[in-house]
């Protein structure tokens, strides 16, 4: 089954009004490829959401950074899953490293955002990784599965989940999994949902890739047969977004 590539664009908490204006001015004038080729997602900071949707180019889609657990009511500072619907958000990415380290997101939290997220009609892109200790200790495996596992528990539909491998010790240290390092994960997760959730989902679901992706390795990251996308941080700030967004050719190939 042919997996459309997927490339997501994670703002996290980066812009201005004016610098906001300025990416979402270079997507809409980038010629990228087609919307059967790839689908394109970029996740502004909850304040920019409903602008950026307003400016942006009508083949690209937007989604938000995080939402809660549960239905909305006394949970200051959150937006729930009710909330981004509301304003025809489609996405939302939950679980990313940084709120699992900063903010101790479990691995059962993440789980319950993802099926509560879901069952309000938003699409996701469900983030796991190892950090370095995990890594070197070779533990790599047991622990991305364990996060899969506590996600895998809670959804029964995976037709709206995208699985965003973060390797966390390449985040924004300029460090990156080889290409070989990368496939080997996304094929052993494969091979878990195979074993865990069933052939069919193993083999519709798309699994991307995060952690220092830019314009000089996205080619050779795409290449790979289980690598079905990206997910990218700092450079989906810059114009080499587009060039990363373009890597999806080499899936046609």
């Amino acid at each position: 089954m042919a997996r459309k590539f997927f490339v997501g664009g994670n703002w996290k908490c980066n812009g201005t009004t004016e610098e906001v204006k300025k990416i979402v001015t270079t997507l809409n004038e980038a010629e990228v490829p087609s919307e059967d080729v790839v689908e394109v997602v970029v996740s502004p900071p909850f304040v920019f959401l409903t602008f950026v949707k307003s400016l942006l180019r009508s083949d690209f889609h937007v989604a938000a950074q995080n939402c809660w657990v549960r239905k909305g009511g006394a949970f200051t500072g959150e937006i729930s899953a009710e909330m981004l619907v509301n304003l025809s958000i489609p996405w939302v990415i939950i679980g990313h490293s940084e709120r699992r380290a900063l903010l101790n997101e479990s691995n059962e939290f993440v789980g319950d955002k993802v099926a509560y997220a879901l069952s309000q009609g938003l699409k996701v892109i469900a983030c796991i990784g190892e950090t370095l200790e995990e890594r070197e200790s070779g533990s790599t495996m047991a622990v991305v599965a364990a996060q899969t596992k506590a996600i895998a528990g809670k959804v029964t539909n995976w037709d709206n989940v995208v699985l965003a491998y973060e390797p966390v010790w390449v985040i924004g240290t300029g460090k990156v999994a080889t290409p070989a390092q990368a496939q080997e994960v996304h094929c052993e997760l494969r091979k878990w949902l195979h074993e865990n959730v069933g052939g069919d989902i193993a083999a519709s679901t798309r699994i991307i890739y995060g952690g220092s992706v830019n314009g000089a390795n996205c080619k050779e990251l795409a290449a790979q047969p289980d690598v079905d996308g990206f997910l990218v941080g700092g450079a989906s700030l810059k114009p080499e977004f587009v060039d990363i967004i373009k890597a999806a050719t080499v899936k046609k190939n």
